[in-house]
């Protein structure tokens, strides 16, 4: 069977025939449609044991006697939660690939994955962005940057929904705190909203994203699952979402009559406020049944839609297939950030390193990320020291934990090349960390600081000196503070949770079979009074407009290492940038030469500035990106293209979106760095 065309004749037809099942439906069926299926014990039971969380995909409604298939959730989004599966690299290694094509690609194997598990829907298009790169669960999110994050998350609701998988988008919204994620309340000015927190999330629905998942935080004083301005007005009614929305687990709905009348439509993962609560709620009246008919139309024709699409049989082999392996292996590879070389160490050279010594706790760690609902259970992981062991087979490895200074001083001075392994791991941060009790219930934001541990940082500042061949393999799910000790070491490596053949990658890279390629997807500041201070633990937080490398350019503070940047082991040339608006479209052009001896990729990265503008905005914004592969000697033309509406911003006054009539500056180049960049400009 053919894949069906989505035409507005088919949708048309699909909201007639929904319409007609809905109507033969009693209340109580209806109801049971927006009712997950799991209990609390189940779900509690998962998270401590007993097998693990999301072990098969979690069901929701159904209606046998109509023929209306059940919801099948799987998580996400480093792979398909549920059984074994491909463990790919965290959402923010694979943002800093910049690779669209690769992230579809991945979202492609995953839907795959999930339909060999039974399931029908992945809950993993996170694209939460993080005020402060402290929150734990900034690992499950591409970056720092709201055109960025849409991009990304675009190109994995594409791929999902490729394999007729429906796509969740989450968590709506404002969503960057861990520990205070049940109860903050975050507030932010109508710009802040509409410019920097919710166009990536309408990016996803613009791709075809047919579900959203609200937020467990309060926004403006109220749940986000029951938020009847950002579910409603905006979501459904002025994006004109056509799809439904589901609760965050287990504690997303605190209300039945809010979160129904608010434009919640599946209370996940088990039924507390909906189900029999909900029945009562439409006949004493305070839900309409009318509220309840537009939810079950919604579940009804989505789930008809992608159920009929094809019927393609999808077998258990395709789990952590070779292909998926070789995918997972791939975006590593394409992940890992060059942060600092200096004199050209890198790569090692095989043939000289008789001897390599791996230093850190993390360099034999199977580190794939947190602990919480987006852990992977992959058949294996492949460790640094793994990784070193298969790419050196002519080399002798050794392995020191690193807690012994002397120890760690003395094999540093015996070996060829010094590599440590240093950073985070799931005890340091994510959805939750271990508390005494072992038990996963703690918020995981970072606890202390941006940096590195205390004994890492002397670790890197006592033995890195000894050795001129030496690197620093940082891992962890976002930014990481360097200037403390990167004078110490030569060459850094950002490899963050790099999946089930991360060590593979790592050793692939430094050692030259690979040749780096990612770039920063968050700027790093040499002090972290330069990024906006979060209170972790707080019950009300305001969001300004700034954050990230627009609030450090706004102040004229120069970075560590600025968004976008990343180093390779040969030389681009970009010359001939050309730039003019094309009907509704900013184009720029240029043209990339690989001048070095290796094969190697470049992220050519265009920016608008705002530099004439009479209103507060950004010194520049990405708002374009392509990631090209060249060969030595080889060139290529690349096209950035961005719609004049992505360059519009938001008045409060008139609540529309606004185009300034001036001269706008606009950037090409290969870093945020302006000396990395030409500038030109343009009139509209």
């Amino acid at each position: 069977m053919e894949k069906v065309e989505v035409t507005k004749e088919y949708r048309e037809s699909l909201t007639s025939r929904a319409k007609s099942i809905v109507n033969r439906l009693k209340l109580e069926e209806k109801v049971y449609l927006m009712s997950g299926r799991v209990s609390m014990e189940e779900l509690l039971g998962h998270f401590k044991g007993d097998n693990h969380y999301n072990w098969y995909p979690y069901p929701a409604g159904g209606n046998e006697r109509l023929g209306v298939p059940e919801m099948k959730f799987v998580d996400g989004p480093r792979g398909a939660v549920s059984g074994s599966s491909t463990c790919f690299p965290v959402s923010m290694s694979r943002g800093a690939t910049f690779d669209k094509n690769l992230e579809q690609r991945i979202g492609e194997a995953i839907g795959k994955e999930i339909r060999a598990h039974g399931g029908n829907l992945f809950g993993g298009v996170c694209i939460n962005l993080p005020y402060n790169p402290g929150w734990g669960r900034s690992q499950e999110t591409y970056g720092e940057e709201s055109f960025h994050l849409g991009a990304m998350g675009s190109a994995l609701v594409k791929g999902v929904q490729e394999e007729n998988v429906i796509a969740c988008v989450k968590h709506f919204a404002f969503n960057s705190m861990e520990n205070s994620r049940f109860k903050v309340n975050v507030t932010a000015d109508k710009r802040t909203e509409r410019e920097v927190y919710l166009p990536h999330f309408k990016d996803c629905i613009d791709a075809g994203a047919a579900s959203v998942m609200s937020a467990y935080n309060l926004y403006l004083g109220t749940h986000c699952g029951h938020h009847n301005y950002l579910l409603n007005q905006v979501l459904k009614g002025e994006w004109g979402f056509d799809g439904f929305v589901i609760s965050d687990f287990a504690w997303g709905v605190k209300d039945t009559v809010e979160a129904a009348n608010g434009g919640m439509d599946i209370e996940m993962c088990h039924t507390k406020y909906f189900g029999e609560e909900l029945v009562n709620a439409v006949k004493s009246g305070e839900v309409s049944e009318s509220k309840i008919d537009e939810a079950a139309l919604r579940i009804v024709r989505t789930l008809i839609a992608f159920t009929e699409a094809d019927d393609n049989e999808y077998s258990e082999d395709l789990i952590v297939s070779q292909e998926h392996v070789e995918l997972a292996l791939e975006a590593a590879e394409k992940s890992m950030t060059l942060m600092q070389n200096d004199d050209n160490i890198l790569p090692f050279s095989k043939e000289n390193t008789k001897k390599v010594a791996v230093i850190g706790e993390l360099g034999n760690k199977g580190n794939i990320g947190d602990h919480g609902s987006s852990r992977v259970y992959p058949p294996y992981i492949s460790t640094p020291l793994d990784g070193m062991k298969d790419v050196l087979e002519k080399s002798e490895v050794i392995y020191d934990d690193g807690k012994d200074i002397n120890k760690a001083k003395n094999l540093a001075s015996s070996v060829d090349a010094v590599v440590f392994v240093v950073g985070y791991d799931h005890d340091d941060e994510g959805e939750s960390i271990a508390n005494e009790d072992a038990d996963l219930t703690e918020g995981g934001d970072r606890k202390n600081s941006l940096g590195l541990h205390r004994e890492d940082i002397e670790l890197i500042k006592n033995v890195g000196p000894l050795n001129k061949n030496s690197a620093v393999v940082l891992i962890g799910g976002n930014m990481i503070m360097i200037d403390e000790w990167k004078n110490s070491v030569p060459s850094i490596l950002m490899a963050y949770y790099p999946g089930m053949e991360g060590g593979k990658a790592i050793a692939k890279t430094l050692f030259g079979d690979v040749n780096p390629g990612g770039k920063l997807p968050f700027v790093v500041p040499t002090s972290e009074s330069h990024l906006p201070q979060v209170d972790w633990d707080a019950e009300e937080i305001h969001y300004n407009y700034y954050h990230g490398y627009a609030k450090l350019e706004k102040e004229g503070i120069e970075p560590s290492l600025p968004y976008g940047f990343g180093l390779s082991y040969t030389n681009f040339r970009i010359t001939k940038p050309e730039w003019h608006v094309d009907s509704d479209s900013i184009i720029a052009t240029c043209e990339v030469e690989n001048i070095g001896s290796v094969k190697g990729d470049e992220v050519v990265q265009m920016y608008i500035g705002f530099n004439n503008s009479n209103i507060d905005r950004p010194v520049k914004v990405l708002r374009g990106f392509e990631r090209v592969s060249l060969k030595p000697g080889e060139k290529s033309s690349v096209q950035i293209s961005c719609p004049v509406e992505k360059i519009k911003w938001y008045n409060p006054d008139t609540n529309l979106w606004e185009l300034e009539d001036m001269e706008y500056d606009i950037y090409i180049g290969n870093s945020g760095y302006e000396k990395d960049l030409f500038k030109g400009t343009f009139t509209l």
